[in-house]
């Protein structure tokens, strides 16, 4: 696969200052400061394909948005190397930028007391489209993002959703090779975060390649093709979610319901259903178990062999490991 980007040894220092406490040390601190080097992202290495969906997650302070503004070009890196087609994003940021576009969830774009279509034409006039480029891509994002009544009101009156999508037009009207998106769906409800999904999927498949960091896992499971983890702003897992699952063990997990009240021993906060390579991790109104199964260890088989020696049931379910559960251990590390 050909690369768009290219990532290597990237390092990204801060200096801060530290003051002491108490009066004495605050008065000498307002003099002679102590400076601090902070390591926001240290020697991040990796690559993206030409027509990915790159996730890139991490808990609040890992490094993920200092990554996206140094790739971006809003940020110079302390040290290593970034390609992106070709171009240093900094350097070469006049030529750069024209080839790129951007979506914060938490940061507008659009000019607040003008209609959508005004920000959209002032748009067309900073990256110098043609009229013929300008309506014809502008009609094809419109009609994908159901917006075709919307873009002539005033921006303010539009709800958030509506707002969100017009973000992506601003941003892809230019018709950009890479689209970073920074929490595209935060703060959206379900119809609308499921419209922008199917958006940028069917971007995607006309060869757009995006860059997504989000806290939602929806986003991750449903678009991304691999997933970067940075923590204390250090890479800490680069594949597939797949791959991600495996790291964490051949796990299953059962959701139980019981034709009576569970009879599984507890001890504090720990319950046993007593079969080995099995473990009750959540019990709901005595009668509802979850159950993660370890399948290296016992076949799913087996299991509900073992299980119905053990009780009766009448419901019972079988669900990969939840994406909130893996990333939170990768997290802790």
């Amino acid at each position: 696969m050909e690369k768009i980007i290219t990532v290597e040894n990237l390092s990204r220092k801060y200096v801060t200052y530290t003051r002491g406490s108490g009066f004495r040390e605050s008065l000498k601190s307002f003099f002679r400061r102590q400076k601090v080097s902070v390591d926001a992202v240290k020697d991040v290495s990796f690559y993206v394909g030409k027509g990915d969906i790159i996730g890139i997650l991490g808990p609040n302070g890992a490094g993920k948005s200092t990554t996206i503004k140094m790739l971006t070009g809003t940020l110079y890196a302390s040290t290593g190397n970034i390609q992106v087609m070709g171009c240093d994003p900094c350097r070469n940021r006049t030529e750069y930028v024209k080839n790129i576009g951007a979506v914060f969830g938490q940061k507008s774009q659009l000019v607040f007391d003008i209609p959508p279509i005004d920000s959209f034409r002032m748009n067309k006039a900073i990256y110098d489209i043609s009229d013929k480029d300008y309506k014809e891509r502008l009609d094809l994002l419109v009609e994908l993002l159901g917006l075709e009544d919307k873009i002539f009101r005033p921006t303010r009156v539009l709800s958030l959703g509506e707002r969100m999508k017009c973000e992506f037009i601003m941003a892809m009207l230019h018709n950009p090779d890479i689209v970073f998106l920074d929490e595209p769906t935060i703060g959206l409800d379900v119809i609308a975060k499921q419209t922008i999904r199917d958006f940028i999927k069917k971007m995607n498949e006309k060869g757009t390649t995006f860059i997504l960091t989000t806290h939602d896992l929806q986003d991750v499971e449903q678009l991304a093709k691999n997933i970067i983890i940075i923590n204390k702003g250090e890479k800490v897992f680069d594949g597939s979610i797949d791959e991600l699952k495996r790291n964490l063990g051949n796990k299953k997990i059962i959701e139980l319901t019981l034709t009576k009240k569970a009879d599984v021993n507890r001890t504090g906060e720990t319950y046993d259903l007593g079969i080995e390579g099995a473990a009750v991790i959540a019990v709901e109104e005595e009668h509802k178990l979850t159950i993660e199964v370890d399948i290296d260890r016992i076949s799913i088989n087996q299991f509900i062999i073992r299980l119905a020696e053990l009780c009766e049931f009448s419901d019972i379910s079988i669900k990969e490991l939840p994406m909130e559960k893996v990333i939170t251990t990768i997290y802790k590390g």
